[in-house]
């Protein structure tokens, strides 16, 4: 009987969770640059006496999906929106360096070239700085240029993309790092201006698989149900009154 318990037990748990990561999913769907997260499960046994035979089925995270979203024209000078893999390195809250693919870039009122958050985003030499009252291009290379006035303009900095060989991992603050530490920078990156790169999550894709879920989750419900109807069916049989 502590079988059934354990299959249905597990297959709710994990049901569960995969709902929490395809709401996620579903709730960043219009996130510019947003990466669909993956999950998978896998059988763990029991230890200890007498429950070798029983397993738990664990989280396992496996990433997300690395295929780019669709991208849109904007018309807006600093947005970017990264071509192939490449990724944007910016200034994460704790200092490191990070990676998005968000390139809704923004000026901070001290004229710093920040993401929506404001994290600072990172150039080949820091955080790229803009003179006051100056129009800001950037460059398909990902120079970033202003003009102040009717003067020419002028390179302030270039913006840091990066190319990694493997998969980023993604952090609790939704950007990712890579797991040797920081990249280099690619030279050979490349951006499209006035564009962004929307979310790849499919959400009519994400709504079908939230409602297999909860069915899914219904049915793990039933099966503890008839567990315990069992049990109390085996408890009258061997009750001596």
């Amino acid at each position: 009987m502590d079988r059934l318990i354990y299959l249905a037990m597990g297959g709710a748990k994990a049901t569960l969770q995969r709902q929490d990561v395809l709401a996620n999913n579903l709730a960043n769907a219009s996130t510019n640059g947003f990466r669909a997260e993956m999950q998978a499960f896998r059988a763990v046994p029991v230890r200890g006496d007498g429950a070798s035979t029983r397993v738990y089925a664990l989280e396992s995270t496996v990433g997300y999906d690395p295929q780019a979203g669709v991208t849109q024209a904007t018309g807006r000078n600093l947005d970017v929106a990264m071509q192939g893999n490449a990724w944007l390195a910016v200034q994460s809250l704790d200092g490191t360096e990070a990676y998005t693919r968000a390139g809704a870039l923004q000026l901070s009122p001290e004229g710093q070239l920040v993401t929506p958050s404001g994290l600072p985003v990172l150039g080949d030499g820091g955080p790229i700085t803009v003179p006051a009252n100056a129009t800001v291009d950037v460059g398909v290379d990902g120079t970033v240029s202003a003009t102040v006035g009717n003067n020419r303009p002028q390179p302030v900095g270039r913006l840091k993309l990066v190319t990694p060989e493997a998969p980023l991992n993604r952090g609790t603050d939704g950007l990712f790092r890579a797991a040797d530490g920081d990249l280099d920078a690619d030279p050979t990156a490349r951006v499209q201006s006035g564009a962004l790169e929307g979310s790849n999550v499919s959400a009519v894709e994400t709504m079908v698989a939230m409602i297999s879920a909860a069915r899914q989750f219904e049915q793990q419900m039933k099966m503890l149900q008839t567990a315990e109807q069992k049990e109390q069916a085996a408890t009258r049989l061997l009750s001596p009154n």
